[in-house]
């Protein structure tokens, strides 16, 4: 069974850092790309970054880049998202998302329709 679980999310006061965690098991994951996703209130669910499977690939929407790393743990089973200078419009709950296919080593997108397996989010809340 294929499955993601996130964690990390929590409270932060504007201006402040977390460290999102995405738990990775059932599945080949150094052949699949990772992707966070966040939906905020009364929001659709929009991509915030992607990693490859090989890890060569890193991309971030425009909103987040400078501000925002993914990367892999040592045992490519984890991925994370740091975020840092975090923004009252970026309280959403947090989700990550594996690839619903074999791809190219370097793939990498932001389309919720390209991957299959979801985690069950974790919230982040920034107080305005």
């Amino acid at each position: 069974q294929v499955q993601l679980v996130e964690s990390g999310g929590g409270s932060v006061q504007p201006g402040g850092s977390l460290r999102l965690s995405c738990a990775i098991s059932g599945i080949y994951w150094d052949y699949s790309a990772i992707g966070w996703f966040r939906q905020g209130p009364g929001k659709e669910r929009a991509g915030v970054s992607c990693i490859s499977s090989d890890s060569r690939v890193v991309s971030y929407v425009d909103s987040v880049k400078g501000r925002f790393t993914t990367c892999k743990g040592s045992s490519n089973s984890t991925v994370y998202l740091q975020m840092n200078n975090l923004k009252p419009d970026e309280t959403a709950t947090y989700y990550c998302a594996a690839g619903s296919s074999p791809r190219a080593s370097d793939w990498c997108r932001h389309s919720r329709g390209d991957y299959a397996y979801w985690g069950q989010g974790t919230q982040v809340t920034v107080p305005s």
